[in-house]
């Protein structure tokens, strides 16, 4: 990769450092967690206001077990208004784990010599998008080890061939990016291959914290890695999704990070984040890192519930690094989107590894459930599984997609699109007993839907699935 300083005008501070440590610090030792105080925080939530720094440090504040069970009620309750029964699923897809960087607590580091190095090739990159469409799966996550030979050119390579591959009715319709930091130039390049979502995550708001984990290669650029989304805003790419990894420093500060991060962007180009991912430390081939700061269950479903709170309308990404009982209990107040079946080993999905191996793959996994049983314990539950892109591909992203979603009208079009979504899977996909169950799911909720001429062009559609039609959306 190639490194470009970043030269401020001394009036601008918009890209000056925005993480103080001392700002985080000082605010959760001030925050006093009162009750009258925390129910008037949660209040404001289910107003559909996000919260500020100092109401986020509150809730982080509040131990007691009464409040925490009023948090996880309440974000129980603004995510039933805000996302309804959604449940947005997706697959992340391991591109290459070549990696020229030393983070300590990953698999993928240089100095380990026991990870089996492999770049999918052209022929191979196909095969396993075949197999996940097999699954029917829609919405994917390439993911790239840091490396020279990642370019952005290469990024966008793969992005167009994963477009181009259709197997039966299968078809990716999204595809988000995990990768390094770019330039602004390489940004332009990645967007112009049709790329979704953006990720990078800070892994540790804490400059000690992250200078001890980060010992080697370009990521151990804190000021490099924490502007990165700064730069694919300013190439045009306003859909960017931030994140941290909780059990590199205390959960606390990382929270507050996460949501000066949004504050920051949306000072700066009046959009957030579109999602917000928290995974957490878990084994991996030869790691370090120190157990004081390994998030037991019961802070995690806190933080969720808290981030719900903090920011309502922005997407919370549970990964299959939790377990299915965590995955289920913080579906039910926080989170909005899911992967499934998911393979983190290098050709994962087509050599169909039986166990996982260490030293193939980046950390290790604790949700092995496949598609076709997530979705259905998902339709068990009552969830709406989706599949659906269609707010990218009519130009609702970025501050556009603020305009439709704050105010709550996104609802509008996430339920029906996801019914939409659901029965294409129904079709191709599931199996019998799934297939029923999922149609006695969709025939609920349209009973539950206000009879107008909205619903009445949801039921046409659904009859033109059932006939044969695909990626019918609003």
């Amino acid at each position: 990769m190639i490194y470009e300083p970043q030269v401020y005008a001394i009036e601008d501070k918009s890209r000056l450092p925005f993480i103080s440590t001392t700002e985080i610090e000082e605010m959760l030792h001030q925050a006093t967690a009162g009750r009258t105080r925390v129910r008037e925080i949660i209040a404001k939530s289910l107003s559909k206001k996000r919260l500020s720094m100092q109401e986020t440090a509150v809730l982080i504040q509040a131990t007691d077990s009464e409040l925490v069970e009023e948090i996880k009620a309440g974000a129980r309750k603004l995510k039933e208004q805000v996302y309804g029964k959604r449940i947005v699923l997706f697959a992340p897809l391991y591109v290459g784990n070549l990696c020229t960087n030393n983070c300590e607590y990953c698999g993928f580091r240089a100095k380990n010599k026991d990870q089996k190095r492999t770049t999918l090739s052209h022929s191979e990159l196909i095969q396993e998008v075949e197999m996940l469409e097999d699954m029917g799966q829609k919405r994917l996550i390439l993911v790239y080890g840091e490396h020279p030979k990642y370019s952005p050119e290469f990024i966008a390579e793969t992005v167009r061939t994963v477009y181009k591959v259709k197997k039966g009715n299968g078809e990716i319709r999204r595809v988000n990016i995990n990768a390094a930091p770019l330039t602004i130039d390489g940004f332009r390049k990645v967007k112009e291959a049709g790329i979704g979502t953006y990720q990078v995550f800070q892994e540790s708001y804490n400059r000690e914290a992250y200078s001890i984990y980060h010992t080697g290669g370009k990521k151990k650029d804190y000021d490099w890695r924490i502007s990165a989304l700064d730069r694919a805003q300013e190439a045009g790419i306003d859909d960017v999704g931030i994140g941290a990894l909780f059990g590199l420093h205390d959960w606390r500060f990382e929270v507050m990070g996460l949501i000066r991060h949004v504050n920051h962007l949306e000072a700066v180009f009046n959009v957030g984040p579109h999602t917000i991912s928290f995974p957490r430390l878990q084994k991996a081939s030869n790691v370090k890192y120190d157990p004081k700061w390994i998030l037991s269950d019961e802070d995690f479903t806190r933080m969720v519930a808290i981030l719900r709170l903090a920011v309502p309308y922005t997407g919370l990404i549970l990964t299959a690094r939790e377990p299915a009982e965590i995955r289920d209990e913080v579906l039910q107040f926080g989170v909005s989107q899911i992967d499934g079946g998911t393979k983190i080993e290098m050709k994962g999905y087509s050599e169909l590894k039986k166990e996982q191996n260490l030293d193939s793959e980046q950390f290790e996994i604790s949700d092995n459930r496949s598609l076709a049983e997530v979705m259905d314990e998902l339709i068990d539950k009552e969830y709406l599984p989706s599949f659906c892109t269609a707010c990218y591909r009519t130009g609702r992203t970025g501050e556009h997609f603020m305009e439709f979603s704050v105010p709550g009208f996104i609802k509008r079009y996430c339920s029906p699109n996801a019914i939409l979504t659901m029965a294409e899977y129904l079709e191709d996909y599931a199996k019998n007993g799934t297939k029923e169950k999922g149609y006695r799911l969709i025939k609920k909720n349209l009973e539950e839907m206000e009879k107008d001429q909205f619903k009445e062009r949801l039921e046409e559609r659904l009859e033109l699935v059932k006939k044969g039609e695909r990626d019918l959306y609003f």
